[in-house]
């Protein structure tokens, strides 16, 4: 069964260094979740008042909303794109360009569904840091902390993470050109998620586990997406 389920995900030739760093990953959110570490990351950005960059003008402006415009301007162009391909998009097929877009809108919806769907509260939203409430690990899905909710995973993060499904055509690929022009892709993919993220764990909207497992939903359901057009195709 899991050898079937890696199949699935992580396909071909490349499997055992997909699943070796995807492997890793996993662990490594896992111990971060195990050491408890994100409740006192927050506590060195925040006091009782509040988080003093939640209204950051450069936090909130720039980085917040300024990079969710250009992610739906790229999810904007890359529609465009499955027809009219501009750039490297034209060194790929019409079906990966197809892919691509099925695999960034698949991870954004999974996150927002996710994200509706939790009970977490925001950290800002903690009686400690001047909310009403109370530290509940999202682990525990079920249950409530007593405030707003709707707070895990990181939407904001997935802005970025979900085009990781632009990158896997090309890393995936069996062609030396094709990999490194994945591999670069996927370090913008990294790079533009991981300041998204950053950004609302220093305005108090997101623990850093938030982001993390952001990361690994839109890495997860970008490789799923992959592996069942590469099924389709062959």
């Amino acid at each position: 069964m899991a050898s079937e389920a890696a199949a699935i995900l992580m396909p071909g030739r490349r499997t055992p260094s997909v699943a070796a760093i995807t492997g890793a990953c996993i662990v490594l959110l896992l111990v971060w979740e195990w050491l408890g570490a994100d409740l006192p990351v927050m506590q060195l950005l925040a006091d009782a008042r509040g988080f003093p960059l939640r209204e950051n003008r450069w936090l909130g402006t720039v980085f917040h909303e300024g990079l969710r415009n250009i992610s739906v301007l790229a999810f904007i162009a890359l529609a465009l794109a499955v027809w009219k391909p501009l750039g490297f998009l034209r060194r790929y097929a019409r079906w990966e360009r197809l892919q691509m877009l099925i695999g960034v809108s698949f991870s954004l919806i999974l996150v927002s569904a996710l994200k509706h769907s939790s009970l977490t509260s925001c950290p800002w939203d903690l009686q400690q840091f001047g909310g009403i409430a109370r530290h509940v690990p999202h682990w525990l899905w079920a249950v409530s902390d007593g405030g707003p909710g709707r707070c895990f995973p990181s939407g904001h993060a997935s802005s970025g993470f979900a085009y990781f499904a632009v990158a896997l055509p090309g890393l995936l690929s069996a062609n030396g050109e094709g990999r490194r022009r994945g591999r670069r892709i996927l370090a913008v993919v990294l790079l533009l998620g991981a300041v998204c993220g950053i950004t609302q764990v220093l305005r108090g909207a997101h623990y850093p586990s938030h982001v993390m497992w952001t990361a690994l939903f839109c890495w997860s359901a970008a490789l799923l997406n992959h592996r069942l057009f590469s099924r389709m195709t062959q």
